[in-house]
């Protein structure tokens, strides 16, 4: 993990519990990466989007309240996500082959809300600090993959409180480019679009 990402967790989680009322627990989910149909060629392969299989993650958060209403949510989450890519490169022999790459991440949202009852309103930035991945790709000649250590990104969502059970809905954006940890022969790669996702997750406070 870079020096970066531990400072933002020193900071969140130790700063928010001297915020007045506070709670902490565990919360786990699916998400589901929005990706549309793409095609790159270069030299003779073809590599497009085939779709994204459901992802998971799972980890702990904090909340502190400032105010009456106001809320502030850190939280770390170990995210697992995989796409699938069909590939077509005549060279390899590779015809209309589905081939996986999975990534993981430590995923750090600082989210800032209000609470109104049980229903709350979130938004805010979220980090991603690279962990690991497993790619079948490496099947492609000349294929290598350089995954950026830490990524930004955004979500915003609702959420619903009953008794200590929490419920979220979100909508995550990012802002770099899906596949700018590509290379064919060390040239990079990367599709048009933006990654997002559906992020959807239950809780338990302490």
């Amino acid at each position: 993990m870079n020096k970066f990402a531990i400072i933002i967790l020193a900071f969140i989680f130790g700063f928010t519990p001297l915020m007045g009322q506070n709670n902490f627990g565990i919360k786990a989910g699916l998400s589901s990466e929005n990706l549309g149909f793409e095609e790159i060629q270069t030299n003779g392969l073809r590599l497009a989007i085939k779709d994204a299989a459901y992802g998971f993650h799972l980890g702990l958060f904090a909340r502190a309240y400032p105010g009456n209403h106001l809320f502030i949510q850190p939280e770390l989450l170990f995210n697992s996500n995989t796409v699938n890519f069909r590939v077509n490169d005549l060279a390899d022999g590779l015809v209309n082959k589905v081939l996986h790459e999975k990534y993981q991440n430590l995923d750090i949202p600082l989210l800032v809300g209000l609470k109104f009852g049980p229903l709350r309103l979130e938004a805010g930035p979220v980090g991603h600090v690279h962990i690991a991945s497993k790619s079948e790709l490496g099947e492609i000649s000349n294929y290598t993959k350089r995954f950026k250590d830490f990524q930004m990104g955004y979500q915003a969502g609702l959420g619903l409180d009953i008794w200590k059970i929490l419920l979220d809905v979100r909508y995550e954006g990012n802002f770099t480019k899906f596949g700018d940890h590509m290379r064919i022969g060390g040239q990079e790669i990367a599709f048009s679009q933006n990654p997002n996702r559906w992020v959807i997750s239950a809780g338990f406070a302490f």
